[in-house]
């Protein structure tokens, strides 16, 4: 058994535009790194955090990554043991790409990798989900299912948790811009209808049958016009600038679709190679840099490693 570990798991798309809440893929960048010590003294222990410009909590009892891991401890019947953790965020917070489910999952990873548990991957998911709650007020799983099994998820319910791993396109690549404006979590859910229309509840769920079934097929044109949002992507859109001068730089570009990652502000289009993923990415930025707002850029296919070991 390993006294020390260290961990990396990836940055994640959820919703893919029309599926809010039950659809997420991972992605390779970026991502979060959690090492993790045995120590003598029973308890988990938050020595350091890095990358997060003071934001993040060290106390353990309000940190998602301690939060999660001390849930997992209780499961596995090991509450006593000695954990000391250092936090290294490498993608940042508040982006729409699964910031608190990387660093979560990074630490569940590493818990049950130092402490050589055979407990199967999916059953940390309840635990993760802990950290969603304490990170944005709700127990999502769309982000932590894929930054945790990797690959395209699908979350058919929450209760009780059904998780399933999709087929994807082999040759799909995405492309990421995150501009440098704040939309907080929380603040994105509670701007969302708690009523629909009957006629935009059929139009949805037909659009994420589709995109399912897209995925199924490897039929890149039926999971383009499949991605189209009348629910969530017209509100959360206003909070994002530029959102449809994107949107249309991106699809004259050559996306096979495009819309918000998670909550935003960060955006997504995916494409049927890396080439034309990178110029979109280079293109967005330009228009965010022409409005004097900076950004992030990231080109990847889909992950299909999720979490791994880093040393």
């Amino acid at each position: 058994m390993k006294d020390s570990i260290k961990v990396f798991a990836p940055a994640t798309v959820a919703n893919v535009v029309c599926g809010f809440d039950v659809l997420g893929f991972a992605v390779n960048e970026p991502g979060d790194e959690v090492i993790m010590r045995l120590t003598e003294k029973p308890g988990i222990h938050i020595s350091k955090i890095t990358g997060d410009n003071g934001r993040l909590p060290l106390d353990p009892k309000k940190n998602t990554v301690s939060v999660s891991v001390e849930h997992y401890l209780n499961y596995i019947g090991r509450p006593d043991v000695g954990l000391d953790i250092e936090l290294h965020k490498k993608m940042p917070i508040g982006s729409g790409l699964g910031s608190s489910s990387a660093s979560t999952v990074a630490g569940l990873f590493a818990a049950k990798a130092i402490l050589d548990d055979r407990t199967d991957l999916i059953e940390l998911l309840p635990f993760a989900r802990k950290g969603e709650e304490m990170a944005c007020g709700h127990g999502h799983a769309d982000n932590v299912a894929p930054a945790l099994l990797g690959g395209f998820v699908l979350i058919r319910s929450y209760e009780p948790l059904d998780v399933i791993k999709l087929p994807h396109p082999a040759g799909l690549y995405c492309a990421i811009v995150f501009p440098d404006v704040d939309v907080p979590t929380r603040e994105a859910r509670q701007i969302i209808r708690t009523k629909i229309l009957m006629k935009d509840a059929v139009t949805q769920w037909g659009n994420i049958a589709g995109l399912v079934s897209g995925l199924f097929l490897n039929d890149l044109d039926l999971i383009g016009r499949s991605m189209q949002d009348v629910l969530v992507e017209p509100v959360r859109s206003m909070l994002i600038p530029d959102f449809y001068k994107m949107r249309e730089i991106a699809m004259e570009t050559g996306a096979i679709s495009f819309g918000i990652s998670g909550s935003g502000p960060s955006v997504f289009s995916f494409t049927r190679d890396e080439e034309t993923a990178k110029q979109i990415a280079q293109k967005l930025q330009k228009q965010l840099a022409s409005i004097h707002i900076n950004s992030n850029a990231y080109v990847s296919p889909i992950n299909d490693e999720g979490p791994k070991i880093l040393g």
